[in-house]
């Protein structure tokens, strides 16, 4: 395998388990050194907390002759997030990218929503990425380079039934992901989002809770677990991204689903009408026909991915 990441220091949240162990293990087997961070929580972020999934992939990556470390912190609480960072650094003395990986699910339809339940999506997704990256920062900032990695999946991205609460902050992941790149850019770091679509515990919660009428009306997923792509298919888009080959590469979504490779398009204008004076209800409805054929369909990532992925 290409030593692309010889000599860096990757960390990966969320690596204990399904794609972000994937890509940990395929980070190490390119040559990094990881620092596998994994709180060990339940899918649903609620509950107890599972011991000692972090050093699972450790020892994996050791077996393999690989370097790691492991790390049990939660990147919803900022101490844990600057601590990981700093392990890092006290083990390998430096870091050269982040994957932000770590996350969970609950579907639910918008109007069932526990509040608490969206606090905690967004405090283990939006508020994760940010308490990660932001510790990350200062040390990218003053090395002049680094990278991002942080996971954005579609669902965040077009939409999806019955998941409000994760689609909200997975799309402003999205929108934080851009933020950052604009900010870091002169600063020689880059920051990228890939939407991957790969068999994991969370999306086999997904698929139980459209089967248990948990997630109320959502349509049934389109692929059987037997048709999803494993998590090590989906990895070395990340590795990739993490390497100096992917330099010129810099703001961009993109998705990997079985050997399909893609780049998201992002908001710009599509139309624009013009009128001669202030605007008034009946001008906005007389040139609301031109911006009509401009509409973007009310979809959902079912509407959107309608071919199987091999």
């Amino acid at each position: 395998m290409s030593k692309i990441l010889d000599g860096k220091v990757i960390l990966v949240t969320g690596a204990g388990r399904g794609v972000g162990r994937a890509v940990a293990i395929a980070a190490a087997q390119a040559g990094a050194k990881v620092i596998v961070n994994d709180y060990g929580s339940t899918p649903t972020g609620a509950g107890g907390t599972e011991d000692g999934v972090a050093q699972g992939v450790v020892d994996e990556i050791a077996a393999m002759g690989g370097q790691a470390v492991a790390d049990a912190g939660s990147v919803a609480e900022w101490s844990d997030a600057q601590a990981m960072v700093a392990k890092a650094i006290d083990t390998f003395g430096r870091v050269d990218g982040v994957v932000n990986n770590a996350g969970i699910v609950n579907m639910s339809p918008f109007e069932a929503t526990d509040p608490a339940d969206f606090e905690r999506m967004a405090r283990v997704h939006l508020f994760g990425m940010f308490n990660v990256s932001r510790a990350a920062a200062v040390h990218f900032k003053a090395q002049q380079s680094g990278v991002f990695v942080h996971v954005v999946p579609s669902a965040g991205l077009i939409g999806m039934h019955s998941n409000a609460s994760y689609c909200g902050v997975k799309g402003g992941m999205a929108a934080l992901a851009k933020a950052m790149a604009l900010d870091l850019e002169a600063d020689g770091i880059r920051v990228n989002s890939i939407a991957p679509s790969a068999d994991s515990r969370l999306s086999k919660l997904n698929d139980d809770q459209v089967a248990s009428g948990e997630a109320g009306n959502a349509p049934k997923p389109m692929l059987s677990a037997s048709e999803k792509a494993p998590p090590e298919d989906v990895a070395p888009l990340f590795t990739y991204l993490l390497s100096d080959q992917s330099s010129h590469i810099n703001g961009q979504i993109f998705g990997i689903r079985g050997r399909d490779l893609y780049l998201y398009s992002q908001p710009r204008i599509s139309r624009m009408v013009q009128n001669g004076a202030s605007w008034s209800e009946d001008s906005i409805r007389e040139k609301m026909a031109v911006l009509t054929g401009g509409f973007v369909p009310l979809e959902s990532i079912n509407d959107v991915f309608t071919w199987k992925p091999y």
